[in-house]
């Protein structure tokens, strides 16, 4: 079985980086695309960005464009959020989620796509 935990979240001001983790482990060949989505209390989970098993295709929201990067390590089994330029809006719980298909299969389907999630980590940016 899947396991995906996120780190690397925590509280900073606007304007300022963060780095989120997602390690995954236990049957990870079942991985083809990683993706990150974020959850406002009140709000429906939003996609952030998403990344193919190779790393050549990666998608973004448009808010995420020009500030998130997201990357990948197999040898470490881990997916990277590099996170520019916050703004208070960007608070939330952040997770990491896995599917078994590609990239341009799960990018129409949003959440419902991936399989397995993480927990998640709290960011949050103060102003």
């Amino acid at each position: 079985q899947v396991q995906l935990v996120e780190s690397g979240g925590g509280l900073v001001q606007a304007g300022d980086s963060l780095r989120l983790s997602c390690a995954a482990s236990g049957g990870t060949f079942r991985i083809v695309t990683t993706g990150w989505f974020r959850k406002v209390p009140g709000k429906e989970r939003e996609f952030v960005a998403a990344i193919g098993r190779t790393g050549d295709s990666t998608a973004y929201a448009d808010y995420a464009k020009g500030r998130f990067t997201i990357s990948r390590d197999n040898a470490k089994n881990t997916v990277y959020l590099q996170m520019n330029g916050l703004k208070p809006e960007d608070t939330a719980v952040y997770y990491c989620a896995a599917a078994r298909v590609p990239l341009t299969a799960v990018v129409g389907l949003g959440a419902s796509g991936y399989t397995y999630w993480g927990q998640g980590t709290q960011v949050t940016v103060s102003s």
